[in-house]
């Protein structure tokens, strides 16, 4: 198969979406098929265009048999709600052309969000004839909405419109976990035309290793301690402030270390943060490089998965695979009722709390520092259940199925440009007020 790829996030970037989607259409070209990704110059997690990116129209390089075709965005590295806008259109349109300068895809695979992305899919979809599969990775207009990142109304309209026309149009819909298929049923959409294929993780790469003369925590003195890892995105969802808030009420025990590994910019904000609380226990450090993830994620006694009380309930945060095939048992502050807690009490390889509660994530981390054997066993069945559950060639096979079914089962288009005649007018009214 002849495949293109939309994502707005590819590599070199280090967390998020863009290593997902890189080993997919690395893993895609194992397999024999043609696959080419349009992507935005790197710039996550902060939001800043890498060096080498800069000043730059359009890129286009080869890796692993993948050809990454690479377009200008406008990035602002603090946005508001009008820059986020251009910031997606830019995508939207200098996109368009590195889509169309190449070979015709026998299907289009785009992930949301960012929701602007499938614009220009659709466009591409009809341009050659060819079906469209969406991949849905969060719900994100409800998403922003509950944190607060956007509460224009206008916006809010324009954005669950063009959600409506996305999830219409798209031939097949990929989804990461179950509850995602209830909330798109309750939109409307036909179940059949709904896949789950979890995230994935690869288990040969990301894997147990010993802490003895480990490296990251050789290097980050970490030798004697027992590491509380957090590692990945720092945004309004995550609520770092209550890992720092439990740090301050175990900082009488000097071998218990907190290890918050983020992007630089975040990181400044924690050490306010980590000022507030008067913590000694606390080590910000900068984003690993990912040939580097395995050994840091073997250097944590236990690694914490953090969420907001406002945060929807199929929000899935991509380290919990990671951390259970690395063999580290987690404590998962998140909303009881929501995806997070269900993957991990489901995987068996750790604990779930009460979001934004430090006490009760100091008293769990507490009875995993004092039960070394509770932890071991919990690392055990989380590494067991990544193998079995999070499979990258069972992901793999489980696409290439759907890819096929999309070529070879026809879809109509139809009323497309008519679905999409209210957003334009909605966005601009937002953006006005």
């Amino acid at each position: 198969m002849h495949i293109l790829i939309y994502s707005y996030n590819y590599y070199p970037e280090p967390i998020g979406i863009a290593p997902l989607m890189t080993e997919l259409a690395e893993g895609l070209v194992e397999q024999g098929h043609q696959v080419r990704v349009i992507t935005g110059m790197p710039n996550y997690p902060e939001r800043e265009v890498y060096e080498g990116y800069r000043n730059k129209w359009y890129v286009t390089e080869q890796r692993n048999g993948v050809t990454i075709q690479r377009c200008f965005l406008r990035i602002k590295s603090k946005p508001n709600l009008v820059d986020r806008l251009l910031l997606e259109l830019s995508f939207v349109f200098s996109s368009l052309p590195q889509a169309l300068n190449g070979w015709r895809p026998d299907v289009i695979f785009v992930t949301i969000p960012p929701l602007f992305v499938t614009l220009p899919a659709f466009f591409l979809g009809r341009f050659y004839g060819c079906p469209v599969v969406l991949n849905v990775q969060d719900i994100l207009t409800e998403a922003a909405e509950n944190v607060g990142l956007i509460q224009n109304k206008l916006m809010i309209r324009a954005l669950l419109e063009l959600e409506k026309f996305a999830y219409k149009n798209a031939h097949s819909i990929s989804v990461i976990a179950d509850c995602f298929i209830d909330k798109l049923v309750k939109k409307g959409v036909d179940a059949s035309k709904i896949a789950l294929i979890s995230n994935w993780v690869n288990v040969d790469f990301i894997r147990p290793l010993p802490k003895l003369n480990n490296p990251f925590r050789i290097e980050s003195k970490l030798e004697d301690k027992f590491v509380v890892l957090y590692s990945g995105n720092i945004a309004l969802t995550q609520g770092l402030e209550t890992a720092i808030a439990s740090a301050a009420l175990l900082r009488d025990i000097p071998e218990i270390v907190f290890a918050i590994v983020g992007e630089t910019k975040a990181l400044e904000e924690l050490r306010k943060c980590c000022r507030k609380y008067n913590t000694n226990n606390v080590l910000l450090l900068p984003l690993q490089p990912r040939e580097k993830l395995p050994q840091m994620l073997a250097a944590a006694d236990l690694g914490l998965v953090l969420q907001k009380c406002n945060v929807v309930c199929f929000n899935m945060p991509s380290k919990i695979p990671l951390l259970l095939a690395s063999g580290c048992p987690i404590i998962a502050s998140v909303p009881s009722t929501g995806t997070a807690a269900k993957a991990v009490r489901h995987s068996g390889g750790g604990i779930v709390v009460a979001p934004e509660s430090p006490k009760l994530l100091a008293a769990a981390i507490l009875d995993l520092y004092k039960n070394p054997a509770k932890a071991v066993e919990l690392g055990k069945k989380g590494r067991k259940f990544a193998v079995e559950k999070y499979s990258f060639e069972d992901a793999i096979a489980e696409y290439e199925a759907l890819f096929a079914d999309a070529i070879n089962r026809p879809f109509a288009n139809a009323k497309q440009v008519d679905d999409l005649q209210i957003i334009p007018k909605l966005i601009s009214e937002a953006s006005n007020k």
